[in-house]
This record gives C-alpha cells, sequence and structure tokens, in this order.
C-alpha cells in the first residue's frame, strides 16, 4: 500500500505545483475511488479571495459533484499537508474513509499535530489515516516557498 501511496501522493504535489505557479499557498490534493482520480484541488485563496479556498475542500466538492453524491464513501484523500480543523471538518462530513497526507503541520494540523479530529471516538464518522508520505519533499516544497515569499517581503 505504502508505494501506491506515493504513486497517488505524486499526482497531488502535481496539483500543489500549479498552485504554486498562480503563487498560491503549495497545497495540492487528490480524491481517488476505486483507483481512479475523481477529483483534484488546490490552494486558491489568495486568487478567488475566499478563506475557505483550500486544496481539500475544492476537491471534495468536486468529487461529490463528479459522483452526484456528498458521501464519498470508497474515496481516498491524499493532500500534501496534513489538513487544518476546517478541513478535516469537511472530510469527516463527506464520509471520506480514507486520508493520506505528507508533511505534518505542527502550526495547524487536525489530524495528528495540534488535534485528532480523523480519528475522535466522540465524532459519529473516524477515517482511517496515513500520515508522512513523501513528507521530506511536501515538506521541502512548503519551505521553499515560503522562503521565497519571505525573500519577496510577503507575509
Amino acid at each position: 500500500m505504502h508505494e501506491r501511496d506515493e504513486y497517488w501522493m505524486q499526482q497531488a504535489l502535481a496539483s500543489a505545483e500549479i498552485a504554486a505557479e498562480q503563487n498560491e499557498v503549495p497545497v495540492g490534493a487528490i480524491i481517488v475511488r476505486d483507483g481512479q482520480v475523481i477529483a483534484s484541488g488546490y490552494n486558491l485563496r489568495e486568487q478567488d479571495k475566499i478563506p475557505t479556498a483550500h486544496a481539500e475542500l475544492l476537491a471534495i466538492t468536486r468529487a461529490a459533484e463528479a459522483i452526484g453524491d456528498w458521501r464519498l464513501e470508497r474515496c481516498t484523500l491524499y493532500v500534501m499537508l496534513e489538513p487544518c480543523v476546517m478541513c478535516a471538518g469537511a472530510i469527516l462530513l463527506a464520509r471520506i474513509p480514507r486520508v493520506v497526507y505528507g508533511a505534518a503541520d505542527p502550526k495547524a494540523g487536525a489530524v495528528k499535530s495540534l488535534h485528532q479530529l480523523l480519528t475522535d471516538s466522540r465524532l459519529n464518522h473516524r477515517c482511517d489515516v496515513t500520515g508522512g508520505i513523501l513528507a521530506e519533499r511536501c515538506g521541502t516544497i512548503l519551505s521553499e516557498f515560503f522562503q521565497a515569499q519571505r525573500r519577496l517581503g510577503k507575509k
């Protein structure tokens, strides 16, 4: 499974590269169902001026449209950065059974770092979670982006 997860994470990274080209924080996500990508997304907060335009939310919306149902059963979400509270909530509401992420997010991660929302037994849905897939590469892409932004004097 680890090899397959790396393959799909490469696809999420390709979405992140598109975000970086558009001066967005390079986070990419894909949703796989029955061995096929049914949706992808990357951050668009700066371009769209919408605070909820995170890669995961965009991918979840597109996946629901693709299958014609809000329940994303039999799906796996691959995202290069540990989801935040908002995205973890959407993952739970969409009933996604499995989430695979790359780099941990010690400042905002809601899967393992700060909170463990996707595995919280008090909630009515839980996910199988695999973290750390291509973590070094995912983290490097983000670090390099933010270093470049600081050199340009941006926040």
